[in-house]
């Protein structure tokens, strides 16, 4: 009964700490932020899709000075459903934005528990979770980036590894496929921090093996879990590489030029500017206090691991490598190893790499924890010295400097947000356009002959026009070409053309014609949905079947 409650307890502190490091996204307005005005355009979009009857957005219709763009199919979607579902409560997208993030930082800080509680106990899970909630690039990401994908990314890695460490112990299929869900929602919500989380889990998986008995068994079922959650998020991801071809504007920063100085990553600092722009006013990239603390004290308990021959030891010092090796990693003198991985610009900033380094030292905030002290009286005082601690390093790094006093209606109704392509220096765009394309009066117009043409629907991902052609013609449609653009007159498919700077135009004979241009999918998309929809069978089959995809150890 002692232990229900103080399980009861200690979820209920997570929360209560998770909600104070998120109470700021309640206060009314927006939060001056690099990316939160880009998603609050997105959400709109996004939105808007789901309402036209597509069930997985591509297109983003009114951006491109409403010659659109294929922007959902290089984004990932989760915070674009996420805010979806917030507004069909009438909660504004601004408030989708803010209320996003509180929830993830609380699912961060419930699944971190959760993980670190199955290696330090208790009240080491409490301290560690509190760590890890309250790191400063937490914040730097809520309060000063706005990377919502990069939030929900964050709540996800612990949920993962929590979920893959209960597999492991217990050997139960229920934490099987809450692996994989849990890496397919790490995909949806970050596809950078995914690879970068991924190559990570790959070490830990083979950590937690190497320290058990049925290895073929776990190696197999490891490698099922892996093809589930990458089949079930492949509807993104797999067109968003297949397609890459067709846009330029996806890689643009060179990550060999935003390495941190040491001093960053040690020294407390705060600023609201971007990588590079000055040390006034610069992002902060330290590690934190709190967590430089927790890893001085993991060196101590590794000493005292060893003299006690602690069975903790491996664990804690497999972490504390982890912090060291990704610690390397962000400093110049890592550069020849940037430049030998090609995988790696794909992270765009070196400093991206403290959504690791604030895993690895909270988790290792809580392995005092393991070494066994009997006095609950110590136990208690030191969770609670180390909790303060960590809380009044990081709640000065809550507090935005002010609000925007906006609506939605400000961002959907000003060119400057609505008609570039929603990427830095609107760089982003199909290979077709060469430059963003003036504003067109109409969607469609005779290019060769003469007629007229009326708009009778307008949807983000399909136009309907009834043309009367006085004699044979060609009609280009003021839309930007991509892949999966798809002309049917009189309810036959008709093949198109590239036209200038982008356009597309197709034949209609003389008379009255119907036409419609839809956005349909491609094979590869099609073939990625499939996969998708397989993986979801496959993985209700395997929770109600009565054994595992595998043979028993």
């Amino acid at each position: 009964m002692k232990g229900k409650l103080y399980s009861f307890l200690a979820v209920v502190s997570i929360l209560f700490f998770a909600f104070l490091a998120g109470f700021a996204l309640l206060h009314p307005g927006l939060p001056p932020s690099h990316d939160g005005e880009y998603h609050v355009i997105r959400f709109f979009l996004f939105d808007e899709a789901l309402r036209d009857g597509n069930f997985y957005p591509r297109w983003a219709a009114h951006l491109n000075n409403g010659f659109g763009v294929p922007l959902f199919n290089f984004v990932y979607p989760l915070p674009n459903y996420v805010a979806s579902i917030l507004h069909l409560a009438n909660i504004s997208f601004i408030d989708s934005f803010k209320i996003s993030m509180l929830v993830a930082t609380i699912i961060g800080g419930v699944f971190f528990y959760l993980w670190s509680r199955e290696f330090w106990g208790r009240l080491g899970g409490v301290v560690s979770s509190i760590f890890y909630t309250f790191s400063p690039y937490h914040f730097v990401d809520i309060y000063i980036r706005g990377s919502v994908g990069e939030v929900w990314a964050l709540g996800f890695f612990p949920a993962f590894l929590w979920a893959y460490t209960k597999f492991v112990k217990s050997k139960r299929k229920v934490f099987l496929i809450l692996s994989s869900i849990f890496l397919a929602l790490i995909i949806f919500s970050h596809n950078i921090l995914a690879l970068m989380f991924f190559v990570f889990s790959l070490s830990y998986i083979v950590f937690l093996i190497s320290k058990e008995k049925s290895k073929k068994y776990l190696i197999l079922n490891t490698l099922y879990l892996i093809l589930l959650g990458l089949g079930l998020s492949a509807i993104f991801w797999l067109p968003a590489i297949y397609e890459t071809k067709y846009v330029t504007g996806l890689q643009i920063f060179d990550v060999t030029s935003k390495f941190p100085e040491l001093y960053q990553l040690l020294i407390p600092s705060w600023g609201s500017g971007f990588s590079g722009t000055g040390i006034q006013n610069e992002l902060s990239y330290q590690v934190g206090a709190a967590n430089l603390l927790a890893i001085f004290l993991s060196m101590m308990v590794i000493t005292l691991q060893i003299k006690r021959e602690s069975n903790k030891l491996p664990c804690t010092l497999f972490f504390f490598a982890c912090f060291i090796f990704t610690f390397y990693l962000m400093l110049n003198i890592s550069l020849p190893v940037w430049k030998t991985i090609p995988l790696m610009n794909y992270f765009q900033f070196p400093w991206r790499l403290l959504s690791l380094e604030i895993i690895f030292a909270s988790f290792l905030a809580g392995s005092i924890f393991s070494l066994n002290i009997k006095s609950k009286f110590i136990n208690f005082s030191f969770a609670i010295f180390l909790i303060f601690t960590a809380f009044i390093l990081g709640i000065g790094y809550t507090k935005p400097a002010y609000y925007h006093d906006r609506t939605d209606n400000y961002y959907i109704t000003r060119s400057n947000f609505i008609d570039g392509t929603n990427s830095i220096g609107n760089v982003f765009n199909t290979i077709y356009l060469k430059s963003i394309p003036a504003k067109e009066k109409e969607r469609a117009i005779f290019i060769k002959g003469s007629g007229k043409i009326a708009l009778e629907k307008a949807k983000s991902n399909l136009y309907s026009f009834t043309i009367q052609a006085d004699k044979n013609s060609e009609i280009q449609i003021n839309l930007s070409y991509f892949p999966g653009w798809e002309v049917y007159i009189n309810d036959k498919k008709e093949s198109l053309k590239l036209t200038q700077n982008g356009r597309f135009a197709f034949p209609v004979s003389r008379g009255k014609n119907k036409a419609e241009i839809v956005f349909n999918e491609t094979l590869i998309r099609k073939v990625s949905a499939f996969i998708s929809i397989t993986s979801l069978g496959l993985m209700i089959a395997l929770l109600i079947s009565k054994r595992f995809v595998t043979i028993k150890k």
